[in-house]
């Protein structure tokens, strides 16, 4: 974190910073995880989708190092982060080329028996800067236009966050890394850090890094922190390594706490809001369905329904007008009832690999589904709760676990599971 000397002179010359360097995000941006709402929805202006080419188009594809971190793309940029000669690095891409604009090393790589010695936490990028978290919990603030470096904190020595690596019962992201990826919301930048000392969930000024507040002890899950509204307020709704949390927005008092506890702390989906009820899962303890009420100035969090019939492993899945679209238990493709948690119906087939590492990355666009495979297909379908009704797919990657992100026409993604693999855009019009 730089001195609050430094602080105030950047404050003040930042707004000056990102006029030069880029301007809002354009509407077609996709300038963090799970798309510009944070909910895996292309924007509602987004043209209707009804079929795949029958042979992929590729606009481009670039070399990709190891890392299971997603793609985002805004300012003609598509921000990568991956690893570069033993680095966890960041780069710009551009959008028109795959051609590198820029590198920057975030941090020392993190290896274990999960995954590839890279990064696995997307980038999010706001007004101008890009905010990229290593899996060590080096949490960076960058210039979009060419890197420099605008401020920085580690999770570890500055906010007494536990990282131990893959060893005991180590729980969450203390274990496997950082993967929940930052969350802004107005003049903040909201993240799960995983201190023990009342620093689980903290809100920083996101132009100078300075803490507006911190909230919980709890350690970090790997799920990133949505904002949603609940009877009236606005609140920070986290997954952390203990439970799903409700936190006021204003000053992160805790409201409500739904304790979900596992082996490891394997929590990773991103809470899904529709309504009064949250919808977050793991593999061991099942599918959620949270209703948060209020009584008075009482808040409480107890369970509308659950079941493991239908539980997600690691896999965001999309909600389409009261209907969760997602990976199950079992390799198949699950279509619920939020209101009932009742199994609309099930679908095998879609996805290859074993059960409890099956993963693909959802897109609705409309009343479409675009699901990136764990296979390198694109599948199209109807967001149909009556039957699975497929309109097209194509193959366009090798093996992969990340999510796509949508801008305009074109598809940016990457492949590579456990090894080095390739960025990709991809035009699907």
């Amino acid at each position: 974190m730089p001195p609050r000397s430094h602080a105030r002179v950047l404050a003040t010359l930042l707004p000056f910073i990102t006029m030069l360097s880029a301007g809002p995000i354009h509407a077609g941006d996709w300038p963090r995880w799970r798309g510009p709402a944070n909910d895996g929805h292309a924007p509602a202006a987004s043209k209707p989708l009804d079929a795949l080419p029958v042979d992929a188009s590729f606009v481009w594809q670039v070399p990709a190092g190891q890392g299971l971190a997603s793609p985002v793309v805004a300012h003609g940029r598509v921000f990568a982060f991956d690893n570069q000669d033993g680095q966890e690095t960041l780069r710009a891409l551009s959008v028109d080329s795959g051609r590198e604009l820029w590198r920057t090393a975030v941090d020392v790589p993190f290896s274990d028996s999960q995954g590839p010695t890279g990064p696995r936490n997307t980038p999010v990028v706001d007004d101008g800067v890009v905010y990229a978290v290593s899996c060590r919990g080096e949490l960076q603030c960058r210039n979009t236009a060419d890197g420099a470096l605008l401020w920085r904190t580690s999770f570890v020595k500055d906010h007494e966050a536990v990282f131990i690596g893959e060893s005991g019962n180590t729980p969450g992201a203390a274990r496997h890394g950082n993967n929940g990826s930052p969350l802004v919301d107005g003049d903040h930048l909201i993240v799960g850090v995983g201190g023990t000392n009342g620093a689980g969930m903290v809100c920083f000024a996101k132009r100078t890094g300075a803490v507006i507040w911190k909230s919980t002890s709890d350690q970090a899950g790997y799920a990133p922190p949505v904002v949603a509204s609940f009877h009236g307020e606005r609140q920070v709704v986290c997954f952390t390594a203990t439970g799903l949390v409700g936190l006021r927005r204003s000053d992160g008092l805790e409201r409500w706490r739904f304790p979900i506890r596992t082996s490891f702390a394997r929590h990773v989906t991103t809470p899904v809001i529709h309504g009064d009820i949250a919808v977050v899962s793991s593999h061991q303890a099942g599918l959620f369905g949270i209703r948060i009420a209020k009584d008075g100035n009482a808040w409480n969090a107890t369970a509308a329904w659950s079941g493991k019939e239908s539980a997600i492993n690691y896999a965001s899945p999309v909600a389409v007008d009261g209907y969760l679209y997602g990976v199950g238990p079992k390799k198949n493709l699950v279509c619920i009832d939020i209101a009932s948690g009742k199994l609309q119906w099930s679908r095998d087939g879609v996805f290859i690999t074993s059960g409890d590492k099956t993963y693909g990355g959802f897109i609705a666009i409309g009343n479409r589904i675009l699901i990136l495979t764990d296979s390198g297909e694109l599948v199209l379908l109807a967001a149909d709760p009556a039957n699975y009704r497929e309109l097209g797919r194509v193959q366009v990657a090798a093996a992969n676990w990340t999510n796509p992100a949508l801008s305009d026409d074109v598809v940016y993604l990457r492949d590579g599971l456990r090894q080095a693999g390739q960025w990709k855009a991809v035009r699907i019009r």
